[in-house]
């Protein structure tokens, strides 16, 4: 055989032991290093850290929130339950509600604003709207009762300072009805008193 042939057989044979060997490595289980043993304390801990900042970002959140609302609390109150919760009620934001008292609804022109008063349960109190706009539905109308709901707040006098006003129209039936008794509806062409 010639030299070349020598060679190619011992290559072949050396080959065939490297693939040997690699076959062995490979088929042997590859154990990785052991891990140290803080390792898992380590994981539990830094779950239970996030579990406590979650709960308290949670309750802070919780205590904004709270907090917050209880100032922007609107009450809804009669004219009775607001002359009987006066004390506690004074100087926040309130919404009272009542028929106009006929005959006193008065218009100033300067400064514009609207004085009145409304009643419930034979409790009454006066009102002061410092705007020149109202609704179409907030006239004293003869033979009528105007529901009124007002937005503001209760002075240390006892005394309404409205920022809106809300007048209840009669519905379509209820105009009919009171139509057939001869009745105008709030919204009709009906001037306020001007002076007071």
């Amino acid at each position: 055989m010639s030299r070349l042939d020598d060679e190619l057989e011992k290559a072949v044979s050396d080959g065939d032991a490297v693939s040997d060997a690699e076959a062995v490595r490979d088929a042997e289980p590859v154990v990785a290093p052991a891990a140290p043993e803080s390792a898992p304390r380590r994981r539990s801990l830094n779950n239970v850290g996030l579990v406590l900042a979650l709960v308290a970002m949670a309750g802070g959140i919780l205590v904004l929130v709270m907090t917050s609302f209880e100032d922007a609390a609107i009450y809804s109150k009669g004219v009775d339950e607001l002359m009987q919760e006066k004390d506690k009620l004074q100087g926040r934001t309130v919404r009272v509600a009542g028929n106009l008292v006929r005959g006193t609804l008065v218009r100033r022109d300067e400064p514009c604003e609207y004085r009145f008063k409304i009643h419930k349960n034979d409790h009454a109190i006066d009102v002061r709207y410092a705007q020149c706009v109202v609704p179409d539905t907030f006239r004293d109308v003869p033979g009528m009762d105007v529901e009124v709901t007002a937005e503001g707040k209760l002075d240390a006098d006892g005394n309404f300072e409205a920022s809106h006003i809300m007048a209840k129209c009669p519905s379509k039936y209820e105009m009919q009805e009171r139509a057939g008794k001869g009745e105008q509806a709030p919204h009709a062409d009906i001037p306020a008193k001007t002076s007071y």
